[in-house]
């Protein structure tokens, strides 16, 4: 588009060619960083090494003007005062780390008066060198999509200039959402050149309140001068560009919960809860959600539960009933005539209502027949003969959908005809897009069983087509996840770059989709948001089973890498995503939240606020959760959390806990324990030594690479260390 609005060609015309004066000037890895004060703005004007210009306005003073106050220098940046008829600002402009060309800039208001936003310009404006008459053309590659974070990546495409990525911290500007009533939601975007954040209009009369400061912008921008070449290259830039903010950024506390009594809680709700069940056709069934006996028993929901649930019984050795009753019902999901197993009960598909596509006999969506076969899978991988069967028996017309849609899933098919019943999520966005990823995973798992190499050759051919879908390839948070194991383990057996760089574009993908900020306006006080992950790339809410599932494949994405050397910025982002699921997840249990924040009306089901049962789903902190459902088949986030962040230790009457991941587990007789604590040395997380009883802790000695590691907490019951990743931890014990 080359149409601008009067506020981007203003700034076209006011630094195009033009000598201004500047109160501040650096230079940082290549690029120009200089202030100026301009009428009724402030400006950082950003010169790359090409001469485009990205132009930043921390401080507007709408129709009137700013008067400079103390600019005071210091080691990192600058901070500069200024005044209008409307208020007080101060910018806050800082280089945090001065080897890299990363720039962030605060900016704060105080109202001499009660103030309406009616509107705010965008605060970036994208202009052309000096020596140029041409418009500058970019490429806005990733854009805040509803309440994800508040970033955009683009690139600087003529003249070629590199790239950026623009970063707004919006759990700074909560105090503005509070008192403005305001969402944050979907506040960075615009149009080229004029792009980045707009402070959210005041449209419900509540204004900025006066004599009070507020932070109305904390921005951080990281620049490459690289101008990366295809999707594969973006991705990985995309990703280290994060890393290098999220460094910088602050980021919220987390505290530890109790969950492996979460665990028995949920656990005793799940076999006990009349509402959790259904009985049809002989036999007892998962529902999907709480007291949804309209809906006939789905295969997804029963995998979906019971893979965690054996996650739980290899860590644990105890017998789970759910488990037997969970498996009593798998093999009437077989469908003889099709030859493979299908999403509804075949005895009760006739109850179907219709109401929906996907509510109609013999119809299928696409990730729900390849999702119950990647846990048959699992299961079978695990010695298990029922598993096994259905898996294998199913493989054949797993195989034939694929080649009869080329690798290209649409949304929904025929299962008898494979007649199209919808193509498309929208039109023009194409089908399912990472389901070829997921069954490049089943079929790596077929490979894996029967050592047939046809099943590699088919993990190929669907991985091949993951390519040309860039940031656009995410269709579900989990599936996208398994598509990231599957072009991994590739990559580990093939030793093709390209597998390799097809995972890390899935794992950029799921990273888009993350809530990078803390939501804390509204009904969100009551609960933390932070490093959340959106289950599809227009879901308006977070939900349980999604960061469930995406939290044990990024485990299992980090097992594959143990062995290889992959990107620092990955192996930066995955383990402190991990780390804040285990501090936000137990707050999809109702009995953890406020009764008022939970929605009154429910889609499907009903919601029992003393459940230990998730709910589907947390929104936006001006709406009401628990909307869709208490999701059953997401009952299982304490059974995949426990076995990987709690160690038991042989004849000891204590657990270790880290809310990090770790590798090679050892324990030696004599008191000791030896392992390594994954992510990065700049970062850290919390372990804790847990009594398994009443009976006092032993005492312990703890080392890390840089000696020994003193305990900074010491409650009864636990011992608490604060450990940073990447380091090999000795503990030993008398």
């Amino acid at each position: 588009m080359n149409a601008l609005s009067p506020w981007a060609a203003a700034v076209k015309t006011l630094f195009h060619g033009q000598d201004l004066p500047y109160r501040y000037k650096e230079e940082i890895s290549g690029y120009t960083v200089k202030v100026h004060i301009l009428n009724n703005s402030a400006w950082i004007a950003i010169t790359c090494p090409k001469g485009t210009q990205v132009v930043l306005r921390p401080a507007y003073a709408p129709n009137n003007h700013l008067q400079t106050g103390k600019i005071i220098r210091e080691e990192n940046g600058v901070v500069i005062n200024l005044s209008s008829s409307i208020g007080h600002y101060r910018v806050n402009l800082q280089f945090p780390d001065r080897s890299k060309p990363l720039v962030r800039y605060t900016t704060t208001f105080t109202g001499n008066a009660p103030l309406l936003i009616p509107f705010w310009p965008r605060d970036m404006v994208i202009t052309g060198p000096d020596e140029s008459d041409q418009n500058p053309e970019g490429t806005i590659l990733i854009t805040q999509a509803g309440t994800r974070s508040g970033l955009q990546y683009f690139t600087l495409d003529k003249p070629k200039s590199g790239a950026v990525l623009y970063f707004q911290n919006l759990t700074a500007l909560n105090d503005y959402a509070q008192a403005t009533e305001t969402s944050l939601g979907s506040v960075v975007g615009g149009t080229w050149p004029e792009i980045g954040f707009a402070l959210p209009p005041t449209l419900k009369e509540k204004p900025i309140p006066a004599h009070q400061e507020f932070v109305i912008s904390d921005a951080f921008l990281a620049f490459n001068p690289v101008n990366p070449k295809g999707e594969l290259e973006q991705a990985k830039q995309f990703l280290n560009l994060l890393a290098d903010i999220y460094l910088e950024l602050p980021k919220p506390n987390t505290q530890y919960h109790n969950w492996p009594n979460i665990l028995t809680k949920g656990l005793h709700d799940l076999e006990f809860s009349h509402g959790c069940w259904s009985h049809g056709a002989e036999q007892d069934y998962l529902n999907a959600y709480v007291a949804d006996y309209k809906t006939p028993p789905e295969l997804m929901v029963q995998l979906a539960v019971l893979l965690p649930l054996t996650d739980y019984y290899d860590w644990c050795k105890t017998e789970l009933p759910a488990v037997k009753k969970i498996k009593n019902g798998l093999d009437a999901f077989y469908n003889k005539d099709l030859k493979t197993v299908v999403r509804f009960l075949p005895a009760l598909a006739n109850e179907l209502d219709g109401s929906e596509e996907q509510l109609k006999p013999n119809v299928m969506d696409s990730w729900y027949l390849h999702h119950p076969l990647l846990n048959l899978g699992r299961l079978a991988i695990r010695g298990d003969k029922q598993g096994k069967k259905l898996f294998l028996d199913s493989l054949g017309f797993t195989v034939k959908v694929a080649h009869h849609f080329n690798y290209e899933w649409p949304v929904m098919y025929n299962m008898e005809t494979l007649e199209l019943v919808k193509a498309e999520t929208q039109p023009g966005k194409g089908g399912e897009k990472d389901v070829a990823g997921l069954y490049a995973l089943v079929m790596l798992h077929a490979w894996q069983l029967t050592g047939e190499n046809k099943y590699l050759l088919e993990a190929k051919r669907a991985a091949k087509t993951l390519q040309g879908k860039g940031f656009q390839l995410f269709y579900q948070a989990n599936n996208t996840a398994f598509s990231a194991n599957a072009m991994l383990w590739l990559y580990k057996e093939t030793k093709e770059q390209l597998y390799l760089d097809l995972a890390y574009l899935c794992i950029a993908n799921i990273v888009q989709n993350f809530q990078l900020w803390e939501c804390n306006y509204g009904y969100a006080k009551d609960y933390p948001t932070f490093f959340a992950v959106f289950p599809l790339g227009d879901a308006p809410y977070t939900a349980a089973y999604e960061e469930q599932e995406v939290f044990a494949a990024m485990h299992n994405f980090l097992l594959y890498a143990e062995d290889e050397e992959i990107l620092p910025s990955v192996s930066l982002l995955i383990p402190e995503f991990l780390k804040y699921i285990l501090n936000r997840a137990a707050y999809y249990y109702p009995p953890n939240l406020p009764k008022q924040m939970l929605s009154d009306e429910v889609k499907t089901g009903q919601l029992d606020h003393k459940l230990w049962i998730a709910i589907e789903d947390i929104h936006d902190g001006w709406e009401k959760s628990g909307t869709v459902g208490q999701e059953v088949y997401g009952a299982g986030v304490a059974f995949g959390i426990v076995p990987r962040h709690f160690y038991r230790v042989p004849g000891e009457d204590f657990m270790i806990y880290l809310d990090y991941p770790t590798a090679d587990f050892r324990y030696r007789k004599g008191g000791n324990v030896n392992f390594k604590v994954k992510g990065d040395e700049r970062l850290n997380c919390r372990m804790l030594i847990l009594s398994q009883n009443a009976k006092p802790l032993p005492i312990f000695k703890v080392k890390g690479h840089s000696g020994e590691i003193t305990n900074i907490h010491h409650k009864d019951g636990y011992i608490e260390y604060m450990v940073t990743g990447n380091q090999q931890i000795k503990i030993s014990w008398s």
